[in-house]
């Protein structure tokens, strides 16, 4: 062979490999455009019947347009009557206690936090390609002087702005916000809208167009103390009505939610965007309870029972309504599901899968264990949902009467067990004051092994922080 043959050879190679190369460059890059972006937006105290789409007094027409466009559940669950809680579950698919998460979490008192050996829904987006942002309270643990806590960014966030609890001193002007790491000091405005303003700000400011994301977006409203513009209050009732004002916050959200929903669709189809709605934990108002029993920090229907939307236009059909027992400890499993990504091995998830039934196909879903919670100083202090059924029971231990959490409790917790179990039948006494268990003891004996068996399992798992 000539030395021209043995260069046209060589230049042959090279090129051939330089366009191998951009093509494998270009493909991957399209297979993670065909990845859809995920976005889910929780409120805080939110009850049951605030939104106009669950026929609550508040106007919500972004929310109520949402749930149009793909499945609004009237039958959906928070992972806990209270706050922190609720978020571990959400992130994790598990049962709070199993992340270490037993109540509401006070930093400056208590060694708890979300633990990092949890592997999050962040987590598990990131090492599937996804940028990844958290926005919004937080509540699950960040570092003091005294604890070196770990942050949203250890948690599998590229980026975060956070609080480590609610805004203060109230929505309006809040300023507690960190961001990755820093206090950002005073802030202008209302929180959802700030919320909403950074969220928009981060979408624009990502480098890389064709990366999918996905935006972790925990609003503040209408957990107290709270605060709204005088001219949204206005439309609800006197400018210092409580009620009012309340109101108020969830119509402020509305319409932040609004901007980011406007922000979106002008960077992506809908289509290609897979949006999840929730609340952490029922209302601390009894009037927005929906008529059901409890409220906030308790383990009735009331405290528990949360508005909850899908919405994938093109993957999840419009103008869906389901009342199958779901709940935020599905969200992670069912992002997995929908995506088609493999959820954590070697851990229990206590969530399902709800794919299925959000597309359309029902009949091919099944609850691998009913919904379960606890939470120590409520009373009840268990409930489980297993189909049309809800059992719930008081401990056969006493705790202090101190109403935040105290870890010196957590070996009482572990080993307690229950007594005077209760048994209803939501799907004809939603109210919860009919109890079935002496009339329905076969029933009562099934549900009740159950539970014990989930409460076993749990416990097992669960961290002892008074040991640290």
């Amino acid at each position: 062979m000539t030395v021209s043959s043995k260069s046209n050879s060589l230049l042959i190679s090279l090129l051939s490999f330089v366009i191998a190369f951009s093509f494998s460059d270009v493909t991957s890059a399209k297979e993670l455009r065909k990845k859809p972006n995920v976005v889910v937006l929780l409120a805080d105290d939110l009850g049951y019947q605030d939104l106009s789409c669950y026929d609550g007094p508040v106007n919500t027409p972004t929310l109520d347009k949402l749930a149009a466009s793909g499945m609004r559940m009237t039958q959906f669950y928070s992972g806990c009557a209270v706050c922190s809680p609720s978020r571990a579950t959400l992130l994790t698919g598990r049962h709070h206690i199993r992340t270490g998460v037993y109540s509401w979490i006070n930093d400056a008192s208590q060694n708890s936090h979300l633990l990092e050996r949890e592997n999050t829904l962040a987590e598990i987006l990131k090492s599937n390609g996804y940028a990844t942002a958290h926005i919004g309270k937080w509540h699950l643990g960040l570092p003091t002087e005294k604890r070196d806590k770990p942050t949203p960014g250890d948690h599998g966030f590229d980026y975060w702005l956070a609080t480590a609890n609610n805004a203060s001193p109230s929505h309006k002007n809040p300023d507690n916000f960190i961001r990755t790491g820093e206090p950002v000091g005073k802030t202008e405005g209302y929180s959802c809208q700030l919320l909403v303003d950074e969220a928009i700000s981060w979408l624009d400011s990502r480098t890389n167009a064709d990366q999918p994301f996905f935006l972790n977006l925990w609003f503040h409203e209408p957990h107290a103390p709270i605060a709204a513009p005088d001219e949204i209050v206005s439309d609800y009732g006197k400018l210092n009505d409580k009620a009012a004002i309340y109101s108020g916050t969830i119509d402020n959200t509305d319409r932040a939610i609004a901007r980011l929903l406007a922000k979106l669709k002008e960077i992506e189809a809908p289509e290609n965007t897979l949006i999840v709605y929730a609340s952490d934990n029922g209302s601390y108002r009894d009037d927005r309870t929906g008529g059901l029993k409890g409220k906030k920090g308790q383990n009735w229907e009331g405290g528990i029972r949360v508005p909850g939307i899908f919405s994938w236009p093109g993957k999840i059909p419009a103008d869906q309504a389901s009342d199958e027992p779901a709940g935020v400890v599905d969200i992670l499993p069912t992002i997995c599901g929908l995506l088609k990504i493999d959820p954590p091995a070697h851990r229990h998830l206590d969530g399902s899968n709800l794919a299925p039934l959000l597309t359309g196909n029902a009949d091919q879903f099944e609850r691998h264990q009913p919904l379960f919670w606890h939470l120590q100083k409520a009373r009840p202090i268990v409930a489980m949902r297993s189909g049309q059924y809800s059992l719930v029971a008081d401990p056969d231990y006493e705790l202090s009467t101190s109403n935040m959490f105290e870890e010196t409790w957590i070996p009482k917790i572990k080993a307690g067990t229950y007594t005077n179990f209760r048994l209803y039948d939501l799907a004809k006494d939603p109210q919860q004051t009919n109890d079935l268990s002496a009339s329905k003891p076969e029933v009562l004996t099934k549900l009740k092994a159950q539970l014990l068996d989930i409460n076993t399992s749990i416990m097992q798992d669960a961290h002892d922080w008074h040991l640290e």
